[in-house]
């Protein structure tokens, strides 16, 4: 039975994410919609502090720990046990969320600054995740071009699971980077070679919940209402394998996970 991947629903706790910026940007309103998509089934819960969207501005590193580590300890001493991952670039972020309780890093920007998060991933002993980002945020869709961007971020993806190798990390999980750096035709073209990821050796997480491609081909404006074509989408590519989905909507992502189960049965 093939299994169906690993639920990791988004807790943005910043003013400006592109599709909920500003809904959970007060520690207890994101500590409450941690928790939901906690009961709602989630498997992972990934709070981040700063916007990665098209046009985003960097905040300091004292910014972002103010915002994401009273989230993340106030959902652990509700559910303890839960799977936190910190959504930072920043090392300082990532040494004071595990400190807090999170248990996995997630670097958007694929250790483009250094290894220095995969010396943490390894020194804790947490899986590292390392996405394909072309540029920085502020300027990644400023025309993004490439020559085979299958085959581009496959060697890049791989070159920085090497480096990650080299500092000690060993629990990796790559990410092709939707909607980071790449045109609508990009991301078409990474999902329908998806599979070929799995050459690199490790899990993969995908990040495709409302995101822009999606609603420039199906003409859906507002992020939020994004979310059915996202599942659909998800659905779609489960013959590709994933291991984790990155979701907003987590709620939608358990009635496919069990309608899945179902038919597997």
């Amino acid at each position: 039975m093939s299994q169906f991947p690993s639920i990791m629903g988004i807790v943005n706790v910043t003013p400006d994410s592109f599709s909920d910026g500003g809904l959970y940007a007060e520690h207890q309103s994101a500590i409450k919609h941690a928790c939901t998509l906690i009961e709602q089934g989630a498997d992972i819960i990934d709070i981040g502090g700063e916007s990665t969207r098209p046009g985003a501005e960097i905040i300091s590193i004292d910014e972002e720990i103010n915002r994401t580590i009273p989230v993340i300890a106030g959902v652990k001493s509700i559910y303890p046990d839960c799977t936190i991952s910190i959504d930072t670039t920043k090392p300082e972020v990532a040494e004071a969320a595990i400190k807090a309780g999170a248990t996995i890093i997630n670097d958007v920007s694929g250790l483009d600054a250094g290894p220095e998060l995969a010396q943490i991933a390894a020194q804790h002993n947490v899986p590292l995740i390392i996405m394909h980002r072309k540029g920085i945020s502020a300027t990644m869709q400023n025309n993004p071009q490439y020559d085979n961007v299958v085959e581009e971020v496959k060697l890049h993806l791989m070159n920085r699971c090497a480096l990650a190798l080299q500092h000690g990390a060993e629990k990796l999980i790559v990410d092709i980077g939707i909607g980071f750096g790449k045109t609508m035709e990009h991301n078409w073209e990474l999902l329908r070679s998806l599979h070929e990821f799995h050459e690199i050796g490790y899990p993969i997480v995908l990040g495709i919940s409302r995101k822009s491609f999606i609603g420039t081909s199906l003409n859906i404006t507002h992020p939020a209402d994004r979310d059915i074509p996202t599942h659909l989408l998800h659905a779609l590519l489960l013959q590709k394998h994933c291991s984790i989905i990155r979701v907003h909507d987590v709620h939608m992502a358990v009635m496919t996970r069990t309608l899945y189960t179902r038919l597997q049965q």
